[in-house]
């Protein structure tokens, strides 16, 4: 028997070409033993010289593996040569890998007519290809994902085997002859890519089935096709993805180095891009494009045979959550699709595309989901001990966070809780996430609010649960995602969102907190004002503008602005408090100013009337003003009378609201920081998705060390994470 060694690797180091990297240099090295997969991640024997072998594993990864953690022990044991073996089974420890979208390589094949693959659809290799959206159980083999129907054929299984080949141990491994196959219905065609492409050239709508769920598309450049889509989804405005190659996006954007860069993350999210020129309906009123490359072959091969860009948006009905199986498709999505284009790989579990912009802060998420999730966050210093967590969310953008062994795992977008599919959504995600990582908490947190359904679901586990403000979230979230220490010292927060339950009853949304994990305080907030209809509220900004406008004492300005609407039986209804709660909510302070400058009716989607201010701000300039702050609270009226003196234009106007806004609550925070109880300020709430906002309250800030998020959603999908660490930090 001779000394060896035992590594453990822990991290994502499954279905990314571990075990054949890490075979190849052994024998590069001349080392014996041997390498397996378990559910702590990868397991290494080594028999011989290992000096200096785990620094080439860390430094010579595969392109996909992360490693989180490197576990050394000394061992005897003997082996002649170096070996892979079978993966062992074990609790659920290590990373499931995301999806990543076609490797150079294999998009070469696809488009070789000497390779094997030419125009095979489900292409893939070690480096790319689907993952979280196919594996049912752990470990990571293909027995325990949604290809286990399909046998590999005998060339196939000679890759699988070579250690040598790139594909060695791709689990989605598949050719033409043994793999899933594309068909569109109606049936009959010989080659249904080519067919599909045609019926986009001619203006018509598909179905198609990708990674994560269904599409609609269309011919993004046909005018008279989106406005038809438009018709059929309800969706009258609301901005639509679009998918094409990077030449294709260079007609209508000029994205730099980053956004590029971004693009053709192996995530391939959806990009938002600003916009020289947009094609018609596509994103009416804006000024940024959602950009994505083609991420699957299918895509690949679709997109070169139209040759131009495409409409790419989710196939569901309004509300409900992405549309994933066969059958589900022809039921909901036939009123909407011409033709479908499917294929006979089942998808284990939803996932919509990301969403993700550069700012001059850094990237942006503003949707957490395929190619990003299951990633892992690291906790930060202090949180070694935390026991096992889940956290619920909020009643918005759905997500849940899981806290196990040093790392949190922030769960896909689920969409908003109000409705009954996304919570049945919800409720599956829960018990997936919980089986598939071996989960067992100790405690659940949720949102203070006790009607919120995660927060009722929260309630059903018969744990311990930790109610934490959702404001207080926010910052920790921000907090945590820069890894900012238990016992680092408070942070001024800056949470500016759309609504969540106070500690005082009331409803908050425009706050400067004082806090660190465990504990906040209220020390500024937005002048709150009835929301007038309740939630009538968010979906009608001019009511919000009319109470705006009354506290400015311009009561005559607002009935000429709406003669026909029945003021002053709202106004009787908000004196009374009749279904007109007290809110300092910035969001509904962006719907109210966006609706005396820039936007009429009502919102046919969250966010559309702020998204117009936005876009609105862009091409003004000028000046903040200074607005009052008295006893904690932040008067916005001067703005609001800047409109009634009817001195600027719409573009200037928004833009010096904007730089109020930023300014106002900068300078609340850095007198936090300048009297030392604050030692920096986090910036938090859906407002910050903002890119406007954020760089202006950056910039205001100055040289206060500022906390802002880039791998977690500014909005509501990253609450799920600060509610995790603040019952974490509670607990400790």
């Amino acid at each position: 028997m001779a000394s060896g060694l035992k590594i453990r690797v822990r991290g994502q180091v499954q279905g990314v070409g571990f075990r054949p990297f890490v075979w190849r240099l052994a024998r590069d090295m001349g080392l014996t033993g041997d390498v397996c997969n378990d559910a702590e991640g990868v397991l290494i024997r080594l028999f011989g010289n290992a000096s200096g072998f785990e620094a080439r594993l860390r430094a010579e990864l595969p392109p996909l593996a992360r490693i989180d953690a490197v576990e050394l022990s000394d061992i005897t044991g003997a082996a002649e040569t170096f070996s892979i073996v079978a993966s062992q089974g074990g609790a659920a420890r290590t990373r499931v890998t995301p999806d990543a979208a076609t490797c150079d390589a294999c998009v070469a094949e696809v488009f070789s007519p000497s390779q094997r693959r030419a125009g095979y659809a489900f292409t893939n290799c070690t480096h790319c290809g689907p993952r979280f959206t196919i594996v049912e159980n752990l470990p990571y083999d293909r027995a325990n994902t949604t290809m286990a129907p399909f046998r590999m054929c005998a060339v196939c299984r000679a890759e699988y085997e070579n250690p040598e080949d790139r594909r060695f141990h791709a689990q989605p491994i598949a050719c033409a002859e043994c793999g899933p196959k594309i068909w569109l219905e109606p049936k009959g065609e010989i080659d249904p890519i080519q067919t599909a492409a045609a019926l986009l050239q001619a203006g018509k709508i598909l179905a198609i089935k990708g990674l994560g769920g269904f599409h609609l598309a269309c011919d993004a450049l046909n005018a008279q096709t989106v406005a038809t889509l438009r018709t059929r989804k309800h969706r009258p405005s609301k901005p639509f993805a679009l998918m094409g190659t990077v030449e294709m996006i260079g007609a209508w954007c000029a994205p730099n180095g980053d956004e590029l860069a971004l693009l053709q993350d192996p995530a391939a999210p959806i990009v938002l891009l600003e916009a020289a020129r947009s094609p018609e309906g596509i994103a009416p009123n804006q000024t940024t494009l959602g950009w994505m490359l083609p991420y699957t072959p299918l895509h690949h091969l679709l997109i070169a045979r139209f040759g131009g860009p495409l409409v790419m948006t989710s196939g569901n009905l309004s509300g409900e959550p992405q549309v994933i199986g066969n059958d589900e498709a022809r039921d909901k999505l036939a009123q909407f699709a011409d033709a479908f284009l499917i294929h006979d790989r089942d998808i284990a579990r939803r996932l919509d595309d990301s969403v993700e912009r550069i700012t001059p802060q850094g990237v942006m998420v503003l949707r957490r989901a395929r190619g990003r999730v299951p990633g892992t966050l690291p906790l930060p210093e202090g949180f070694e001990g935390a026991p096992q967590i889940a956290a619920y969310g909020g009643q918005m953008k759905g997500a849940i966070c899981l806290v196990k062994e040093g790392q949190a795992l922030l769960g896909h977008h689920l969409g908003d809780l109000d409705d009954a599919l996304s919570y049945e959504a919800f409720l599956k995600s829960d018990a997936d996430y919980t089986a598939l990582f071996d989960h067992h908490p100790d405690r659940v947190a949720c949102d203070l609010h006790p009607d919120f359904r995660a927060s009722q679901h929260a309630r059903t586990k018969g744990l311990p649960v930790e109610e934490v403000q959702h404001h207080h979230a926010h910052m920790a979230a921000c907090m945590g995602e820069n890894l900012w220490s238990l016992e680092g010292g408070k942070v001024a927060g800056i949470v500016l969102d759309g609504l969540g339950l106070g500690a005082d009853g009331t409803i908050w949304g425009g706050e400067v907190l004082l806090g660190d994990y465990r504990n906040f305080e209220r020390r500024a907030w937005l002048k709150p004002a009835p929301l007038i209809g309740g939630d009538m509220a968010q979906k009608e900004p001019w009511r919000n503008a009319l109470m705006r406008l009354d506290q400015a004492g311009l009561e005559a300005f607002s009935d000429g602005l709406w003669p026909d609407a029945p003021l002053e039986m709202l106004r009787r209804a908000a004196q009374k408090g009749i279904n007109a709660p007290i809110s300092s909510s910035a969001g509904r302070l962006f719907d109210a100013f966006a609706a005396v400058t820039c936007f009429d009716g009502a919102q046919s989607f969250e966010g559309e009337a702020a998204m117009r201010l936005e876009a609105l701000a862009r091409s003004g300039q000028g000046r903040a003003l200074g607005l009052p702050v008295t006893n904690g609270e932040i008067d916005t009226a001067p703005l609001f009378r800047l409109v009634a003196q009817g001195d600027n234009d719409a573009a200037e106007l928004a833009y010096i609201f904007h730089a109020s806004l930023a300014q106002a609550f900068a300078e609340q925070a850095r007198a936090l920081v300048a009297t030392r109880e604050a030692r920096a300020v986090a910036l938090s709430g859906g407002c910050f998705q903002n890119a406007l906002l954020l760089d202006l309250t950056v910039q205001a800030l100055g040289d206060v060390p500022v906390l802002i998020h880039k791998r977690t959603p500014a909005n509501d999908g990253g609450l799920a994470f600060g509610q995790a660490l603040v019952a974490a930090a509670r607990h400790l």
